[in-house]
């Protein structure tokens, strides 16, 4: 512990006079009222196990509903296949939109702890709506009588999506800040501390799909064959034990101070350096406007140091004849920081790296849409035991299982060696790994249903809408990479976003991040409307028809791994040309 006199100087000032003691964090983090923290208190790996456990089982209750949500919309409610997928897309889209909101309020107002503890609590209810949707008679579907399917009625539509749509605002408070809340509980002043945040990102999308891997065996089979009003219920039980382990971890957290709204500052840069268009930018950077202190003007933010691309933004940062001779430069829409401006070059930057994550999001939106269809079209049996297709997502997860435990005790060990990088492959490297892996998987799927339909012409069930006899487990290889490809895309991106984001934003720049995801589900959903309206031209069954044997389930997969490859070209380019962050 610290002298009396330390604690006085670190209530006063934010910080101890002598930071290289050790005792205190350097990264500006406090307690959940306000005050310097201790290293020895508070963080690192002892706060995490709420944190994972939290993750683990909100993942759980998400992938409770998602990964079996295209059977139910078309068992239950007698929707069409491409119409199915294009709910499930359209809302697994919004539910990674909605961290856009989680975000903003996290880094303006909030802080990341309280826009968590809020917005699980709207999961909550909306995960309670969706199981009283289908538990409660009058909001269930009517069951097909002789093969008559009635259509759910509008009420029943409106309790289900309103559920769902909860569950979707839901999530926007908790996937932006829930990683990023965690790895702030690794100081990244030191080193030690630095390089355990790197493993925290390995295990937090473990705990992940150890959540994933719960819902698409055991939840799957509860609501194929126990009905979906304990189905559903079962994952809303789960959301309730998520929040009780968040809360339980709060004396041990370290918070991050909210900056105030991002997009407010980045739009003070826009407008500041429009309005200096005029002006020339030193060539000495030293003459750009910036604080004198030792902290950043922005609340919980370090300073950043300058870099010569986008001069044109630099103008904000110039100090007019007027301000020199008023001294006054407290207009931030007149005069910004060196720091806030640099803020928006990052995000600049980073845009294109950003954008090649949207294809890659699309691939893997359709394990939990078209594998699935093309699992319902396969031999399910085991003995007399029947898998549901669903459940196949579960080799995703095992694969993911795997790969974390090998990849941080096996590869980066390795690739430390070649690389000389403390983490194995640096954050690009992992990215541009899992977006080949992607090529392979679309590939991969696109092989199986080439042999699937084979057999199907081959015992004439072109015309019958029966699965054809080609075990379900032919599909394991294309989740196995599926799940590979997530081990180094979405975790790398994870690091990448948390890494290379200014201090102030990076709750923003987690939900950016995320919203390729979205983006990604939505691309899907475009793909998918398009192919329908070419390929059914003429009175042609089209790529996807409802009888998956009359189709080409295998071009659209074709048409994805295409897209793939001409993806992993462009971000090979664009991460050969980023510059990292400059402290």
């Amino acid at each position: 512990m610290g002298t009396q006199e330390q604690e006085r100087l670190l209530l006063e000032d934010g910080f101890p006079q002598d930071e290289s003691n050790g005792l205190y964090t350097g990264d500006g983090s406090v307690d959940i009222k306000g005050n310097p923290v201790l290293k020895s208190n508070t963080g690192n790996w002892r706060a995490c196990p709420f944190i994972l456990g939290t993750e683990c089982c909100e993942r759980l209750a998400y992938y409770g509903i998602a990964t079996n949500l295209v059977s139910y919309l078309t068992k239950e409610l007698h929707e069409g296949n491409a119409s199915a997928a294009r709910n499930v897309t359209t809302w697994q889209g919004t539910c990674y939109l909605a961290p856009l909101i989680g975000a903003i309020l996290a880094d303006t107002c909030w802080g990341r702890y309280w826009t968590i503890a809020v917005f699980s609590i709207i999961y909550l209810i909306g995960m309670c709506t969706l199981t009283l949707s289908a538990s409660v008679p009058v909001f269930m579907p009517a069951e097909c009588v002789d093969g008559i399917c009635p259509p759910a009625t509008p009420t029943q539509y409106l309790v289900l999506f309103f559920g769902l749509y909860l569950i979707a605002l839901g999530t926007g408070g908790i996937k932006p800040c829930v990683s990023s809340f965690g790895a702030d509980q690794f100081d990244d002043t030191d080193e030690n501390e630095s390089i355990k945040k790197g493993s925290f990102f390995n295990w937090f999308y473990f705990s992940i799909n150890i959540g994933a891997l719960v819902s698409s065996s055991v939840i799957v089979y509860i609501q194929d064959n126990a009905g979906w009003g304990l189905g559903f219920g079962i994952p809303a039980l789960f959301m309730g034990i998520a929040i009780i382990s968040f809360f339980a971890g709060t004396p041990l957290y370290r918070f991050q101070k909210p900056g105030g709204s991002p997009i407010t500052r980045m739009c003070q840069v826009l407008v500041a350096s429009f309005r200096k268009w005029d002006l020339t930018v030193p060539n000495n950077s030293i003459l750009l406007f910036e604080t004198q202190d030792k902290t950043s003007a922005i609340e919980g933010s370090r300073k950043i140091g300058h870099t010569n691309e986008l001069t044109c933004l630099d103008k904000a940062a110039v100090i007019s004849d007027d301000e020199n001779k008023t001294g006054d430069y407290s207009n931030p829409w007149r005069l910004c920081t060196v720091t806030q401006v640099e803020e928006l070059k990052i995000l600049i930057r980073m845009f294109p790296i950003w954008a090649t994550g949207i294809v890659f999001s699309a691939v893997y939106a359709q394990m939990s849409t078209m594998f699935v269809e093309q699992g319902l079209m396969m031999d399910k049996r085991i003995g007399s035991f029947e898998i549901p297709a669903a459940s196949l997502s579960s080799f995703d997860v095992i694969s993911v299982i795997f790969w974390v435990p090998v990849y941080d005790a096996f590869l980066v060990p390795i690739a430390r060696k070649f690389t000389g990088n403390g983490r194995g492959f640096s954050e690009l490297q992992r990215m541009g790994i899992g977006l080949f892996i992607s090529v392979l998987c679309m590939s991969a799927a696109a092989l199986v249903e080439i042999k699937r339909l084979q057999l199907a012409r081959d015992l004439d069930l072109v015309d019958k809408a029966v699965p054809v006899p080609l075990s379900i487990f032919w599909q394991i290889p294309q989740y196995f990479l599926l799940g590979a490809a997530e081990i180094f895309t979405f975790i790398g991106q994870l690091e990448f976003f948390y890494d290379q984001s200014p201090d102030a934003m990076r709750s923003l720049c987690s939900a950016l991040s995320l919203l390729t995801t979205s983006l990604g589900n939505y691309l899907s959903s475009f793909i998918l409307t398009v192919v329908l309206s070419l390929t059914t031209q003429g009175g042609n069954a089209g790529w996807i028809p409802d009888n998956l044997n009359k189709g080409h389930l295998d071009y659209f997969f074709w048409l994805l791994a295409g897209l793939s490859l001409a993806n992993m070209v462009v971000y090979i380019f664009c991460a050969k040309v980023y510059k990292s962050k400059v402290r």
